[in-house]
């Protein structure tokens, strides 16, 4: 199947409401569609700086503004978008081969990733003509 940024959509996530604070469960398989493997943050992230700038072979993702915001540019090699996520309980779904940079981000933000697979180097692809020539052979 040709990645396409189609396929990468916002997911609703559940939102469990409180006077004493709101919270949102994400489970694997249910919530989303995959199993989590690996969770991991960023933050602290300098005015200016974009992050991402890769794509993977096989990891699925789910990123998700756990605090402030940040867009994300999805790129499948023909076509591009720009996701706008402010909002702890909205979470980007993100497929293999599509190449992603993250940038805008506000003061304070944290963007949560939630990862189908454990860290793999060999998975990633950082060459931007390598990407554009894999996807062409997809």
């Amino acid at each position: 199947m040709k990645a396409s940024i189609h396929v990468c959509e916002v997911l609703d996530l559940p939102k469990i409401h409180n006077r004493a604070g709101n919270i949102t469960p994400i489970q694997g398989q249910i919530d989303i569609p995959f199993d989590i493997e690996r969770v991991y943050y960023l933050y602290d992230v300098p005015s200016g700086e974009t992050r991402g700038g890769h794509a993977h072979k096989n990891l699925h993702q789910l990123i998700v503004a756990a605090s402030g915001s940040f867009d994300v540019v999805l790129d499948d090699g023909k076509e591009q978008k720009t996701i706008s996520l402010n909002r702890p309980n909205f979470g980007l779904y993100v497929t293999p081969y599509i190449w992603r940079e993250l940038e805008n981000f506000s003061s304070g933000a944290v963007l949560l990733v939630l990862a189908s697979m454990n860290y793999d180097e060999m998975d990633y692809i950082r060459d931007y003509q390598e990407f554009l020539t894999t996807t062409n052979e997809l």
